[in-house]
């Protein structure tokens, strides 16, 4: 008698993964980017509370210490400037205008690239020429004299500054964002769309725009690192935002005058700014990889 074939048991299929499940797991695998987040997270929390919690406001003055940069001691972990403000809450405060400047103003230039990219990419022809031709104008204009020029002529405040930031920085990310389209308007997904009457404008925003969120995000973490440092080149060449209220150029402008007696003043906001563009850097590294892996 012949033993019956018993089948091996087939194990169940594991359910496919979502796309951003898998951005997740890759990214969390490049190291430097993972602790270019956590600084950027620990900074931002740092610089929203820390001014709340300090016993000083940025702009207080003890008169007792004016004249000279004072000493750091218990009660100012960072000394004092000239003017008898505490170091390190001029610092945290600082921290939140220019992170604050660069968040915006890469924000902006995202939307701002975005349009232009979406409209060339999807239109082609002489839409094409004309914002591509210009976009190109823009990137042959030096951007720290036309920014100087304009903060020379405006005098401008935090929003006008973030303004002006944005919409200087945006011709990258326009032509990332063309070039997606140029490859996306032709893939099935758009032609079947296209067959069932979808209007040009939701073929851009439903259809195509979607696929491209990946190299739009990148780009627009970049730009944040490029907003940050222009502002604070701005500002360290006092033509950014004015002094009381201070940002990390103008307090490294400031503290230069004093930079053999007093050097404390001057290198906690330079290190802070190499550091979180270094961070940014490593973050839009590690999510370019993780959203378009090579591999």
């Amino acid at each position: 008698m012949t033993d019956a074939t018993v089948p091996a048991a087939i194990a169940p299929a594991s359910p496919p993964q979502s796309y951003w499940r898998r951005v997740t797991k890759r990214f969390f695998k490049r190291r430097l980017a993972v602790i270019g987040a956590a600084f950027l997270i620990l900074l931002g929390i740092v610089v929203t509370i820390g001014p709340m919690v300090s016993p000083y406001s940025y702009d207080y003055q003890d008169f007792d210490l004016l004249g000279m940069p004072g000493p750091m001691s218990a009660e100012h972990w960072l000394g004092t400037d000239e003017l008898g403000r505490d170091a390190l809450t001029r610092l945290l405060h600082g921290g939140r205008v220019s992170l604050a400047v660069g968040l915006a103003g890469a924000l902006i230039a995202g939307i701002v690239g975005t349009l232009v990219g979406t409209v060339s990419g999807f239109y082609r022809g002489i839409p094409d020429i004309i914002l591509m031709r210009f976009t190109d104008v823009m990137m042959s204009i030096p951007t720290l004299p036309l920014v100087l020029l304009l903060s020379g002529l405006f005098r401008p405040s935090p929003p006008l500054l973030v303004a002006i930031v944005g919409i200087l920085i945006w011709m990258g990310t326009a032509r990332l964002v063309r070039s997606q389209f140029l490859a996306l308007r032709e893939r099935e997904f758009v032609e079947a769309a296209r067959a069932l009457g979808a209007s040009g404008p939701r073929l851009m925003f439903r259809h195509i725009l979607p696929n491209a969120i990946g190299p739009i995000t990148v780009a627009s973490t970049l730009a944040v690192g490029s907003a940050i440092m222009l502002e604070s080149a701005l500002s360290f060449l006092g033509f950014g935002i004015q002094p009381p209220v201070p940002t990390w150029g103008n307090l490294l402008n400031s503290a230069s005058s004093w930079l053999s007696q007093a050097p404390w003043l001057a290198i906690p906001p330079g290190l802070l700014i190499l550091f979180t563009v270094l961070a940014v850097n490593f973050l839009g590294d590690g999510l370019r990889d993780a959203m378009e892996p090579r591999e």
